[in-house]
């Protein structure tokens, strides 16, 4: 599985813009903190939604899978690899870290 840690994400979107970011957390979790990104697409999709909504995906772009701290996007990764969809990448430490290490200007929860 691919990932990217908080501190890789800005120079891995310079690098590949237009980049789809995948927030697959409950709506009432974006509501709280959500990562913004000039260069890219962000796509709200929960994960139990996901395979149903598949066909929303990006098919000719990167897609970055996020979470509150990792597990669930990188559960998503691994499905989407599945499906032979890529390339897909997990953002290890999710949105928690972006808030303490990259924006803090996100709301921890």
């Amino acid at each position: 599985m691919q990932s990217l840690n908080v501190n890789e994400l800005q120079a891995f979107v310079a690098a590949h813009p237009g980049t789809c970011l995948l927030d697959v957390r409950e709506g009432w979790e974006v509501q709280l903190a959500r990562i913004t990104l000039p260069g890219t697409t962000a796509l709200h999709i929960p994960m139990q939604e996901l395979p149903q909504r598949l066909g929303e995906l990006p098919s000719s772009q990167p897609v970055v899978c996020i979470c509150h701290h990792g597990a669930r996007s990188a559960q998503v990764v691994a499905f989407l690899m599945r499906q032979g969809l890529g390339p897909v990448y997990n953002l290890a430490s999710g949105v928690d870290a972006w808030s303490t290490q990259v924006d803090r200007a996100v709301p921890r929860y």
